[in-house]
């Protein structure tokens, strides 16, 4: 039996957006969440709130995807109440997994109420290529890598998979145009 799709609600007051995650954060929310991110950020959000209490459990690349938001949204050495993601109500799992990667620095994690009287909205669905999605599993396994060296040994496989399963697409696309033609964006 699979588990339903994990969701992603969003709402924003001001400077801060808060998102909603229900189900379990994983490679293919992490794409909709780094765009919710970039696009909230590019309309001035500076502050990030992300609600966990409905989230049982994270899969590597989202925490990938979350902490490379983390260090691009902060400036080195902010203390925590100041750090621009909250982390509020993540299970002792999720926590856990935060931790043992080496990655709490990063965030601000609290327990407590979630914002009162917000309008959330469902974030759409990205529907990203299987070859995005590639893309955005080893970039966040390669953040993971470099923020511990003790990731490395965890992640390197994984690393070396999706850096072929990229070549391999990549290489595929090419074959599929005829020669002569190229590419064009529309």
């Amino acid at each position: 039996m699979t588990s339903p799709s994990p969701t992603l609600l969003a709402a924003r007051v001001g400077d801060t957006v808060c998102v909603k995650i229900s189900g379990r954060a994983n490679f293919a929310t992490s794409v909709d969440f780094k765009q919710l991110v970039a696009e909230a950020c590019a309309r001035g959000a500076q502050r990030f709130i992300v609600d966990l209490a409905a989230c049982p459990l994270m899969d590597s690349t989202f925490l990938g995807v979350l902490a490379s938001l983390g260090m691009k949204l902060s400036a080195d050495n902010l203390p925590p109440e100041q750090r621009p993601i909250e982390l509020l109500n993540p299970s002792a799992k999720v926590a856990d997994l935060i931790d043992n990667l080496g990655v709490l620095q990063l965030f601000r994690v609290v327990q407590g109420s979630a914002p009162d009287n917000l309008c959330f909205t469902a974030v759409d669905c990205a529907g990203a290529s299987k070859l995005e999605m590639s893309r955005n599993c080893l970039e966040a396994h390669q953040v993971l890598m470099n923020l511990n060296a003790d990731n490395a040994a965890k992640f390197k496989d994984v690393a070396r998979f999706f850096s072929e399963d990229i070549e391999k697409q990549e290489a595929a696309a090419k074959a599929a145009v005829p020669s002569g033609q190229t590419t064009q964006p529309v």
